[in-house]
């Protein structure tokens, strides 16, 4: 597969900076990303959104799916109580409620938004159904390379490792997702593994190297990628001499 890089970010300023350079297939977001850049977690405004990402040059919007929009009683409304709701009810009503925001996600632009789920046992109910309604997923939160093998048996498109997490927890983070990445390769999957969480732009290439193919960075991860002071030096060299300085 072919090298994807998406710009992981909710701003539209830095949509218009970025997309236009034609180096991102599309872009990704979350509802923390949507709070840090000022824009409400609503169904209108994700509408408007979408239209300015594709708008942009974007092929791909990944939007979070989220339990509030069409949220109704839980399972066992006027039937039992609380504490009499069992796992699988309450993992059953998470589901349904994932299932109406991600149809919603998915209605703002067909086969252009893939509603990103997470890797839990709910995510995958709301997913499956969601597959056969030909409504593409990313599964998100994958912090386990078993979670791997359960996104490529659903048929997913992506799932999404958070590398720096991983780090976080005192775990070897690369070392995991090269493991995830032979889990893909041996299972002979198309399932792609969308790194997110990248922190320093050495781990591209790093990774890069283990085979994984497709990241979605941060806008500021995008401009240390053309920071090299020696490029910048050897850039500025050649245009002192083609002047003749």
């Amino acid at each position: 597969m072919a090298l994807r890089l998406l710009l992981d970010s909710a701003d539209p300023a830095a949509w218009a900076e970025w997309l236009p350079s034609g180096l991102f297939h599309g872009v990704t977001t979350n509802p923390t990303l949507l709070r840090r850049a000022g824009q409400p977690c609503r169904l209108d405004n994700l509408a408007v959104l979408t239209d300015r990402a594709l708008a942009l040059g974007a092929r791909e919007v990944h939007l979070q799916a989220w339990s509030g929009i069409g949220a109704g009683p839980g399972p066992a409304a006027g039937q039992a109580s609380t504490a009499q709701v069992t796992e699988a009810q309450a993992e059953g009503a998470q589901a349904e409620r994932y299932l109406v925001c991600g149809r919603a996600l998915a209605a703002l632009a067909p086969r252009r938004v893939w509603v990103k789920l997470p890797i839990t046992r709910a995510g995958a109910l709301a997913a499956r159904q969601l597959l056969e309604e030909a409504i593409p997923i990313t599964f998100t939160a994958c912090f386990e390379p078993a979670q791997v093998l359960l996104a490529a048996a659903l048929g997913a498109d992506y799932i999404a490792p958070y590398l720096g997490r991983i780090g976080d927890l005192g775990r070897d983070g690369h070392a995991e997702l090269a493991a995830m990445q032979r889990c893909v390769v041996g299972v002979g999957s198309p399932l792609r593994l969308l790194v997110a969480s990248l922190r320093r732009q050495e781990d591209l290439a790093r990774l890069a190297a283990e085979g994984l193919d497709t990241f979605t960075i941060s806008p500021q991860i995008a401009a240390e990628l053309f920071a090299s002071p020696v490029t910048r030096a050897a850039a500025e060299q050649f245009e002192r001499d083609a002047l003749g300085d």
